[in-house]
């Protein structure tokens, strides 16, 4: 197992690689909630679906499959690298920040820069592009710690469509740290649209 790293919930913390299938929950509309189930079926995280009639379509709040809160993402403002800051549980007016994330440029496709706010300062780089659901998560020491990919149904071989991915997170690391900044990815560079005609499939059961 690699070293323990906690940010959000040491409850999300796995001995072994852990891949979660991630769903939209909906497939109108660019951040419409999203599922994230493990290889029984069972879901792990939600985010209740935040479509165009949302209040503040700038802050977005993770959940366990009880409804509780883990954690709250919200947009800086103002900001040239749509920077976003990450907070324990449901926000407070006042509350502290525990990570942020930014893009590298204000220009084009470029990595995405994570900043945690605690005693050991540390720092990950997310490489590739979500939108094509192809992404990277490295620590401080170019380890990666999680990764975004397309999913391929096994029993067909068919490469699933962009509402549907895999988030497989390494040993050690926090899977509702990882969750977080997928939320956050989908708003900066997931608003290509959907692709029509590819197969959607509920995945009740993981296939690997």
């Amino acid at each position: 197992m690699g070293e323990k790293r906690v940010v959000v919930n040491k409850a999300y913390l796995y001995e072994e690689d852990k891949p979660l299938t991630v769903c939209k929950t909906s497939l109108f509309y660019t951040g419409d909630g999203f599922a994230a189930y493990d290889c029984h079926g069972d879901i792990i995280f939600r985010v209740d679906s935040y479509g165009p009639d949302t209040r503040d379509n700038d802050e977005f709040v993770l959940m366990d499959v009880a409804g509780n809160c883990l954690l709250t993402v919200k947009r800086k403002r103002p900001t040239l690298h749509q920077r976003w800051e990450g907070f324990v549980g449901e926000r407070s007016d006042g509350q502290k920040p525990i990570f942020s994330v930014r893009r590298s440029s204000i220009l084009g496709r470029c990595t995405m820069e994570v900043e945690v706010y605690d005693e050991t300062g540390e720092e990950y780089t997310i490489d590739g592009d979500f939108s094509q659901r192809s992404c990277l998560i490295y620590d401080t020491n170019k380890r990666a710690v999680a990764e975004i990919k397309r999913k391929v149904d096994a029993s067909t071989s068919v490469m699933l469509g962009r509402d549907v991915f895999t988030l497989e997170i390494k040993p050690g690391f926090d899977g509702a740290f990882a969750m977080g900044l997928v939320l956050v990815l989908d708003q900066i560079n997931g608003d290509d649209p959907v692709e029509i005609g590819d197969e959607q499939v509920h995945p009740f059961v993981e296939d690997i």
